[in-house]
Order: C-alpha cells, then structure tokens, then sequence
C-alpha cells in the first residue's frame, strides 16, 4: 500500500515576508519533502543544518532548508524527482519502459535507424567508390541511397548518446518532461552534424577510395554522438567571424 508524508499546514510557517503566498509556502514544503524522501533512498548524505532547520516554523529557515537540500540532492532537482516519483507511483502494474515514452520512443527510433543502415548498406548502389565520391558527384538513385546510409549512421550516434544520457539521467534523478522536446531537436542536429562531418573532412582524399565507406561511416557515428560539441564549435567559429567583420562602435 502506498504512503506518503502528510504535507504540513502552511500556517506552520507564517509569512514573514510581503508578497509570499500560502500556495508558494504549501510548494516549498511539499518539495522539501520530496527532496528529503530521495536522499534518504538514494544514501545521499544531508548536512547537519537540516535537521536545526526542520524543527523550526519559520518561513526564513523554511527557504534556507529548501535551498540547502537542492545543493545536497544536485544534480537532481525538486521537478526530476516529482517527475521520476510519478512515475514510479502511476500504474504499478505497468513496467517502467510502458511508464517512460521518451525511453520507448528513443529504442524505437534506434531499431529504425539501424534497419535503415542495414537495408541501405546491403544495397550494391553503397560501396567505397560511391561513398567516396560524396555529395557532389553523386546523382539519383546512388545520391539518395548513400545519404540515407550515412544518415542512419549519424542517427545511430546521436540516438546512442541519448540513450545514455536517458539512462544517467533516470540513475541520477534528472529527468524532467522537457527532455523530450530537446530530445527531439536533437535528433535532427546530430543527422546534420554527421553529414556534415563526413563529407568536410577529407580522409578519403588522403588514405584513397579503399576506405571511404569506413571512415565516411565512422565520422557519421562521431558527428551524431558529439553533435552538441560540433554545434558549439560552428557557434564559437561564427561569433568570432562576427567579431572580426563587425564595426566597433565609434
């Protein structure tokens, strides 16, 4: 059977400051808790003032005490641990990959993309001499088939990468709804940033054709998995372009 803490009355605490509600004091409470219940689960060690600050009916050390949890619990905060709780509690008798669509939606869209690169790479159209001619001197059918092996490449490192920071984040007490929208977004970045990567950088140019398909593979895989990084690389190149091309101001 489930329990859960009784919310303490927000009267506990009385408003000693102008403009603070009794529904903002009922949250800090309410969060508190939760924050105080993860830790005891997770083994994480509370400081000492937790206790000082508990016992007191204060709204001052009430905001102290919220604020010295979210240090203790970092990096998970109140939000990822409502979230993952909510989880847990809603519909038992479901497994956790039924509770979690991001989770099943992310494995889903792996399964796709490796049938993908396997349907594309079975196909006598991908080879190392059509791999190794790029985007450029490729056309039609051979143009399409090569793109979408080295698409599902890339989407197979960034679908990696997320799967793992999924997994951490789950672990850690992280997660919170919002990570499926960037989740989302980043998907197609890491599928632009493979593409990218493959064919700027000239291996193939300088080790010959025979291992185009390798190599052109490989940077796919790397430009998905670090699609963040390469993201913030063409950022910084782009301020500094802005920098040297800008007028200062007189």
């Amino acid at each position: 059977m489930e329990t859960k803490t009784a919310t303490p009355k927000a009267t506990t605490y009385p408003n000693t400051a102008s403009g603070i509600t009794k529904r903002i004091t009922d949250e800090l409470v309410e969060e508190t808790h939760t924050m105080l219940a993860f830790a005891l689960k997770n083994g994480i060690a509370i400081d000492k003032e937790v206790t000082t600050l508990a016992s007191s009916n204060s709204f001052e050390d009430l905001m102290s005490l919220h604020a010295l949890l979210v240090q203790n619990v970092a990096p998970a905060t109140p939000k990822s641990i409502s979230y993952l709780e909510e989880l847990q509690n809603n519909e038992r008798e479901k497994s956790f990959f039924s509770k979690l669509p991001i989770l099943r939606n992310l494995i889903l869209l792996t399964l796709v993309f490796l049938a993908l690169f396997i349907g594309t790479g079975l196909s006598p159209n991908v080879n190392n001499d059509s791999v190794a001619k790029g985007i450029m001197d490729n056309q039609g059918l051979n143009l399409l088939l090569n793109l979408a092996f080295i698409a599902s490449a890339s989407g197979l490192g960034v679908l990696f990468s997320m799967l793992r920071n999924v997994t951490i984040g789950i672990k850690k007490g992280t997660l919170v709804p919002e990570d499926s929208i960037y989740y989302s977004a980043l998907i197609i970045l890491g599928i632009i940033a493979g593409l990218i990567i493959s064919e700027i950088i000239p291996f193939n140019s300088l080790n010959g054709n025979n291992t185009a398909l390798f190599n052109n593979v490989a940077l796919a895989l790397i430009g998905g998995f670090s699609s963040d990084a390469i993201f913030a690389i063409l950022q910084s190149v782009v301020n500094k372009l802005k920098q040297i091309f800008s007028t200062p101001n007189s």
